[in-house]
């Protein structure tokens, strides 16, 4: 087992372990009184502003090498909790999910995001790859009291919001789907049909340069040779609430046809579905009419292309 590195008066001792059976072994040991640290960009902020107290112990989880990289493993995309944004924002293969990457790059400054990783920004509860890995039917795989488990994104947020969520639990890696247009067999031939993809992600913020975002949404889609939506996702989040997937707004859209005229609806079916919250930035119902509005506008702008 590894030995930590002890800090000097207040400060937390810090462990590394190698493995995935060292950091459970780890977690059995010292419960309650660790926390877990990715980049640490996050802990740093919050420690400094008081809000939360700097634990008894502190481990780091940068030499665990299946918690790396950015791979593709069959029929989907896997990116390691611990991979850099920078990383995620250059990586050839995210080039398959541009709002992924895009949603990447609007995330802080380029020094945060050289340290930060993407584990540390879904483990926030509120990152702004919420929203996308949400439309993108992400899974999150977790090492727990009882070994790995998988679990979808919505299913992980629905259980910050009734309290099931289990803050010991360690992200270890992301997995996304791959979008049909880049199926292909061991030939090199399309072994899906071919759709119509559809997909943008917005940020709407305080100001121009970094700050917390105040809405944040995301949508993806797929349509047919008839013009028609075959699969819908859509989800918003934003500053300190949470992303969730709008179903019922997106119920508006799937079997029917693809026009530049469902634009107003859907934007007057988000604001009434998108749950979320006021504070002295912006109050709920301008965070909800402009969740709408960015839908609405990314909608018309990308069919009207």
């Amino acid at each position: 087992m590894v030995t930590p590195t002890y800090g000097s008066g207040a400060l937390p001792s810090v462990w590394q372990p190698e493995s995935l059976q060292e950091l459970q072994t780890l977690r059995s040991g010292l419960k309650e009184k660790c926390c877990f640290t990715a980049g640490g960009t996050l802990l740093r902020t919050q420690w400094e502003g008081g809000l939360v107290p700097a634990p008894e112990h502190m481990i780091s989880l940068a030499r665990i090498p299946e918690m790396r990289g950015i791979s593709n493993r069959g029929d989907e995309i896997v990116i390691g909790a611990m991979t850099r944004l920078k990383e995620c924002s250059s990586q050839a293969l995210l080039h398959q999910l541009p709002i992924l990457q895009e949603a990447v790059k609007a995330i802080a400054a380029p020094s945060i995001r050289n340290v930060a990783t993407i584990g540390g920004n879904i483990v926030s509860g509120v990152g702004d790859t919420l929203p996308v890995l949400l439309v993108y039917d992400a899974e999150l795989h977790w090492l727990t009291d009882k070994g790995v488990e998988i679990r979808s994104v919505s299913s992980w947020l629905q259980g910050g919001r009734d309290g099931s969520r289990n803050p010991g639990d360690v992200l270890i890696s992301i997995h996304i789907p791959m979008r049909p247009s880049a199926m292909f067999d061991v030939a090199g031939e399309q072994h899906r049909p071919v759709t119509r993809e559809v997909s943008f992600y917005r940020k709407l913020g305080r100001r121009e340069t970094f700050s917390a975002s105040l809405v944040t949404v995301a949508l993806y889609g797929e349509i047919d040779s008839d013009h028609r939506w075959t699969k819908i996702a859509i989800a918003a989040g934003g500053g300190s609430g949470m992303a969730m997937r709008l179903l019922e707004s997106e119920q508006q859209l799937l079997g029917s046809e693809a026009s530049v005229i469902q634009a107003a609806t859907l934007a007057t079916a988000v604001a009434n579905e998108f749950t979320t919250y006021g504070d002295v930035f912006a109050t709920e119902h301008y965070r909800r009419q402009t969740a709408g509005n960015m839908l609405g506008a990314g909608l018309w702008e990308a069919l009207h292309e």
